[in-house]
């Protein structure tokens, strides 16, 4: 096995435990009761290569403004992520939806999303950094 092959093995079962982290704590924020400002909803899947870029992009939008952006990452091509598929009517991947407080979608966006857009975007919405 290459020394390339043996990066990317890595780095893609970093990407997926990424990906069960920020659905793990989907569970625990919902839960929680807290209220959001903006819930950014990340729909893609494992096995796509602008998917999987995006989630360092939102850990980083998790991190930068946590406790008013709920980041929420559903995998549609699993049985628990298909039903979301169908729910945001997804058409391509990955798809980021974003909800208001009130879980009206505001803005869509298809393809990968760089995390400097996304901030302007939740600027524009007067959510800010908590840095």
């Amino acid at each position: 096995m290459t020394k390339k092959c043996i990066v990317s093995m890595i780095l893609i079962l970093f990407l997926a435990c990424a990906g069960v982290i920020l659905s793990t704590a989907h569970s625990k924020e919902s839960s929680s009761g807290k209220q959001y400002e903006i819930t950014f909803i990340e729909l893609g899947s494992e096995g796509c290569l602008p998917c999987r870029m995006m989630q360092p992009v939102m850990e980083r939008v998790g991190k930068d403004f946590a406790g008013n952006v709920r980041v929420v990452y559903y995998d549609v091509r699993t049985k628990e992520g298909k039903p979301y598929a169908e729910k945001y009517r997804v058409r391509a991947i990955p798809t980021q939806v974003f909800l208001d407080k009130n879980g009206k979608e505001f803005y869509r966006h298809l393809g990968y999303f760089p995390y400097e857009e996304i901030v302007e975007l939740l600027k524009k919405h007067s959510v800010k950094p908590v840095k």
